[in-house]
């Protein structure tokens, strides 16, 4: 099929965006183009870092999405001639609801770290003053959140969406413009990071030994069990939808002088698959051996975004339906499938 010119340059702005850990991590985030009555967009699990190097845009039909979505049907029909197996992204009728050309979805750390608090809308309407923006609750990826996309934007016109404990999204005329819009809302939501303490590498190594976790690559991710503020918003709930699928609601503590062994086969005893990651307080992180790369790069995220959140901010955690719904959702199995693949 024939793909137009700013596909290119959909691909390049794609990879800048897809390379910034602030704005993107592994296979989250998305990015789309219209050109006629065909919607390029990203397709489901692959990585916007990638967009250089991978042919990861799928052309899906414009006109015949819009009319599905219209009717409650979430299924995407890609354009005549498509030539790919791939999925397009779960997240495609936010793109061909929106009526720009450009539109760009990025799970911004800044964004989250305001989005997931309970006074995010004041704070939202103070840093956002001039800009064309609606703030939605959380809802399910897909055709709940397309509907209230819809609903926001019948409304008025809308350049910026925030999702509430889900990311960002904006919509313009060029990529250039597109790229230049989240990098003002990026100025304008910035947070200073809280500094944790140093994790025991030593005591880590001990206590992982032989067990089939290790040490995550990324030092950050130590933070998060370091940091007793931190520590305490991971375990006590799941804060968007990517923590939920690829690390699982939210995280387990191994307790002071508590064997990880006879931990992971209480869980395996219990049904339970072993945690991907494990938080040793006050020591650092570990995560599975056989984690993905998508996986390492959502702890990541977890540890850029709860270093964000205030001493004195209000937390909003994703609902136990809402969890439930992520974890048994075949679009999310998918996902994760290929994100291990990669």
């Amino acid at each position: 099929m024939r793909q137009p010119q700013i596909l290119n340059e959909l691909r390049r702005m794609s990879a800048r965006v897809g390379s910034n850990i602030l704005l993107v991590q592994g296979a989250g985030g998305n990015s789309s183009v219209k050109d006629g009555d065909v919607l390029w967009v990203k397709a489901s699990g692959t990585w916007l870092a990638d967009a250089e190097d991978r042919d990861i845009f799928v052309p899906v039909a414009l006109s015949a999405a819009r009319t599905a979505l219209a009717q409650g049907d979430e299924r995407v029909p890609l354009a005549a001639g498509a030539g790919t197996t791939l999925r397009a992204s779960i997240e495609t009728s936010l793109h061909a609801l929106m009526p720009h050309q450009v539109v760009l979805h990025v799970h911004s750390v800044n964004a989250i770290a305001w989005a997931v608090r309970t006074d995010a809308r004041d704070e939202f309407a103070r840093r956002l003053d001039g800009l064309a923006w609606r703030y939605l609750d959380y809802h399910h990826p897909g055709l709940p959140l397309a509907r209230a996309v819809s609903e926001a934007i019948a409304r008025d016109a809308v350049d910026v969406l925030v999702l509430g404990n889900h990311g960002l999204v904006v919509g313009a005329a060029t990529c250039n413009a597109a790229e230049a819009m989240v990098a003002d809302i990026e100025e304008r939501l910035m947070l200073e990071p809280r500094r944790a303490p140093a994790a025991d590498h030593d005591a880590l190594r001990t206590i992982c030994a032989g067990t089939g976790y290790r040490m995550p690559r990324d030092r950050r991710c130590h933070d998060i069990a370091t940091d007793r503020y931190s520590r305490a918003i991971a375990t006590s709930g799941s804060l968007y939808p990517d923590h939920v699928v690829f690390l699982g609601p939210g995280l387990p503590v191994l307790e002071y002088r508590e064997n990880l062994s006879d931990m992971i086969a209480r869980t395996i005893a219990d049904g339970l698959a072993p945690p991907v990651a494990i938080l040793i307080p006050d020591v650092g992180s570990l995560i599975r051996e056989d984690a993905s790369d998508g996986a390492e790069a959502m702890l990541s995220c977890l540890a850029l975004v709860t270093c964000r959140l205030p001493l004195t901010a209000r937390v909003n955690y994703l609902a136990a339906e809402s969890e439930h719904a992520l974890l048994n959702w075949d679009a999310e199995r998918y996902r994760q499938q290929l994100t291990a693949d990669r």
